[in-house]
């Protein structure tokens, strides 16, 4: 199908001129159409407007042909191979002169569902002769309502979307984060709780977890249910029973809906609820949540000196004015993206789920931030996979940090002090209370260590243990835990 990003870019104009718009970033009223318009471009031929015209054109092609095989419509002629072509073509054809068209189209019926309807009758009329299609003028859009072309439009441009665009981009981000995990599953580094130092981990298990969280949110958007409808001004079939009422109306829409390859809403006002909406934004929010988690992680860790960036992977200059400074932009605009693109998709699962009696319009201007909302998640994946991909592990930095920090392992002699003592050792009373005074509020050096659990009485065995152990060492089954990311 005819890629749309291009046509939309050289139908804009400015002063009366066609204009590309990727010369003109600065006049873009948004940064997506601008500043960020390479990045989000795939998204263009799905949740543009030019793409929803033409999901529209198709809805109404395909109905046009539906109700013909099925015979629902008496009297109307059947087509032929040749006719059902010349429909499809319009919808593989569509491109900028027949954006351009709609858009004429448009201003006259001040209607955008209308000027569908009359631009592919115009096509019925451009038919090769002898065709039967100039003679169903009156087939185009019959027993349907605005809504009943949109809701259909918007499942379809929604689904391409996620399927085609939005979880390719993500599935990469979580492939690459768990191969970087699976890379650093045996670098020890000192764990912060409360942003105090904890338990050491590897760096690899943190990753780990925050790539199985990702995985798992794209499991729950992967399983959403598209849904439509096609069933009249209030849902009821109401003119189809009484002008054709020998046709079975639920049948025909069923298999309609379900020939798009969509779920069939059998209950609906004049709107699919659009509950499907909801649910699928609320799970891409969750996504997007966890990904700002990763961004403000590793921002952390590059200004601990955990990672180093790499300048010339990252490809930028960094502080304008010092210039020892690598700036972690790409994270910092992760984050920034992933607030707006949370917000609109918040926004559009809270208000898209009510509709006032049996129909209102407010959610024909919501919809129409669906793709600034996946837009900025889009441009947020994209900011994270290059910044991971500009990091280096540092791990000298690591181990400096946990040698500096010997009273971590304060929670690893008190807890063998207690397995000892339960296991009949004499003297390991108040393990908890004796660790505290050594190690809260101060730092604590491998030789106080070592002297402190030398003087314990522990068994030979667990002295020996803890006698061998340091920072670095301490990081338990962590390296072992990150290979249930192959699971």
């Amino acid at each position: 199908m005819r890629t749309l990003s291009a046509a939309v870019t050289a139908c804009c104009c400015h002063n009366g001129a066609m204009v590309d718009l990727s010369q003109l970033d600065s006049l873009a009223l948004g940064p997506l159409d601008g500043r960020y318009r390479a990045v989000v471009a795939p998204v263009v031929d799905h949740l543009s407007e030019a793409a929803l015209n033409r999901a529209r054109v198709r809805v109404e092609v395909e109905w046009l042909l539906h109700l013909t095989a099925r015979r629902a419509v008496p009297g109307a002629p059947a087509l032929t191979d040749d006719d059902a072509a010349h429909l499809r073509g319009v919808v593989e054809r569509f491109g900028e002169a027949e954006i351009a068209e709609l858009a004429a189209i448009e201003a006259e019926t001040r209607h955008d569902v209308k000027a569908v309807e009359y631009f592919l009758k115009r096509r019925l009329d451009a038919a090769p002769e002898g065709s039967a299609l100039p003679t169903l003028h009156e087939m185009v859009h019959i027993f349907c309502t605005s809504e009943d072309i949109n809701n259909l439009a918007y499942a379809l441009t929604v689904r391409s979307a996620v399927r085609e665009v939005w979880l390719p981009a993500a599935a990469r981000l979580v492939d690459a984060l768990a191969e970087l995990a699976r890379a650093t599953a045996a670098v020890p580094m000192l764990a912060r709780t409360h942003g105090q130092p904890a338990t050491p981990t590897t760096l690899g298990k943190e990753l780990a977890v925050l790539a199985a969280r990702l995985r798992r949110q794209l499991a729950s958007v992967e399983r959403a249910e598209y849904l439509g409808k096609i069933n009249g001004a209030t849902g009821t079939y109401a003119a189809h029973a009484v002008a054709i009422p020998g046709t079975d109306w639920e049948e025909v829409a069923r298999t309609f809906v379900e020939g798009l390859g969509l779920t069939w809403n059998p209950l609906t006002t004049q709107i699919e609820p659009h509950d499907w909406q909801a649910e699928l934004y609320a799970d891409m929010a969750r996504f997007n949540r966890v990904l700002h988690n990763l961004a403000t992680d590793v921002w952390t860790y590059i200004s601990l000196g955990y990672f180093r960036q790499n300048l010339a992977a990252q490809g930028s200059t960094g502080s304008s004015t010092m210039p020892h400074k690598v700036n972690p932009i790409r994270f910092e605009n992760a984050e920034a993206n992933l607030e707006i693109s949370c917000a609109l998709l918040d926004s559009l699962g809270a208000t898209l789920v009510t509709s006032r009696l049996q129909r209102d319009l407010t959610d024909s201007t919501t919809q129409r931030n669906i793709g600034v909302a996946f837009g900025h998640s889009l441009l947020a994946i994209d900011n994270v996979v290059r910044g991971l991909a500009g990091l280096d592990v540092d791990a000298d930095a690591m181990a400096r940090d946990l040698d500096a920090n010997w009273e971590v392992l304060g929670e690893a002699v008190q807890s063998a002090m207690r397995a000892a003592g339960i296991a009949g050792a004499a003297g390991m009373e108040d393990p908890y209370e004796r660790l505290k005074e050594l190690t809260r509020g101060r730092r604590v050096d491998g030789p106080a260590m070592r002297e402190f659990v030398a003087g314990l009485g522990l068994p030979d065995d667990v002295a020996a243990r803890l006698l061998a152990l340091t920072p670095a060492s301490y990081t338990g089954l962590a390296s072992r835990l990150v290979r249930h990311l192959d699971e």
